[in-house]
């Protein structure tokens, strides 16, 4: 039986292999199904851009290097559309849309509540429009009011442990048959094209998150601290600069390995050539579609 759309995707019908297609079965959760990879990246082409992109921004709303990460990981999507798949009941959808989530907390204080929020990032909308959107996004998060969802499980938490087991066990399977209510999902961050938290925005190394069951969102990427670390020159002398981990939690039953790994050097590029991110293509697309130079490739 072929499958039918969703409100948040529609049935995949290209680049599918018999073995792509059998792996939801073969591996039915995420958690026997992920790849971890990590890339190390050149910090200074990104504090450079956002310290000239914040001489243009409001006071108290500078662009930072994570920013400008969420603006490269959305044009990455967009380029790589395959990547921005979503697996519900075993089988394949192109989302619609590259949604990212991210988390933050309400205050810089230990006992602080972190929130988790997720926005569309829609194909040619400039930088400093994005970074607008995140920062009122972010401002909703810690102004303390709640989300449609945080109501939701503010209401499942009433519930004995039993009953509460049930409902997440049923909700999960009618989300399968892709018949869950959109208003469960609209505000839901776990379902996203990818989630993406900033670590070295206190201080710590960047790690390789779990996947969650709940949700559909196949990619979690951590951001790490700017730190210094040896560097060979072309002419073969060892000196430093200055960089920052990204470490990704992949997926693999939503695309194939080679595939992700094109995405990820596209990704690399960007960010040690930002500038690229303020030029989209003339028709307000993103410029380059690296999935019809792939499209050659084998699953594997």
């Amino acid at each position: 039986m072929s499958a039918r759309a969703r409100h948040d995707g529609e049935p995949s019908r290209t680049h599918l292999n018999r073995l792509r297609r059998m792996l939801p079965f073969l591996m039915p959760t995420r958690g026997e199904a992920w790849v971890l990879f990590s890339q190390e990246i050149d910090a200074r082409p990104t504090r450079e851009l956002a310290a000239e992109l914040s001489r243009e921004r409001p006071t108290g709303r500078p662009a930072t290097p994570f920013h400008l990460l969420l603006c490269a990981i959305a044009r990455t999507l967009h380029e790589h559309p395959r990547l921005n798949r979503l697996l519900a009941g075993g089988r394949h959808y192109d989302r619609r849309g590259v949604w990212l989530a991210f988390s933050g907390k309400e205050r810089l204080d230990s006992d602080a509540p972190v929130f988790s929020r997720k926005m569309e990032f829609p194909p040619g909308e400039t930088v400093q429009h994005s970074i607008d959107r995140i920062y009122e996004l972010l401002e909703f998060g810690r102004s303390g009011r709640e989300s449609s969802s945080d109501k939701e499980v503010d209401v499942l938490l009433k519930l004995p442990a039993p009953l509460l087991r049930l409902a997440v066990r049923s909700a999960r399977w009618i989300d399968g048959l892709g018949l869950l209510p959109r208003a469960m999902t609209d505000d839901d961050p776990l379902y996203a094209s990818a989630f993406v938290t900033n670590l070295g925005s206190v201080g710590l190394d960047a790690c390789y998150h779990h996947l969650f069951e709940h949700g559909n969102a196949p990619i979690f990427v951590t951001m790490g601290r700017v730190h210094r670390a040896p560097f060979v020159e072309d002419d073969g002398r060892v000196t430093s600069r200055e960089v920052f981990e990204l470490k990704y939690t992949f997926d693999e039953r939503t695309e194939d390995g080679f595939y992700a790994a094109r995405a990820i050097e596209r990704l690399k590029r960007l960010l040690e050539n930002p500038r690229e991110l303020l030029a989209p293509g003339a028709d307000g697309s993103p410029v380059g579609r690296a999935d019809d130079a792939s499209r050659g490739s084998a699953d594997a």
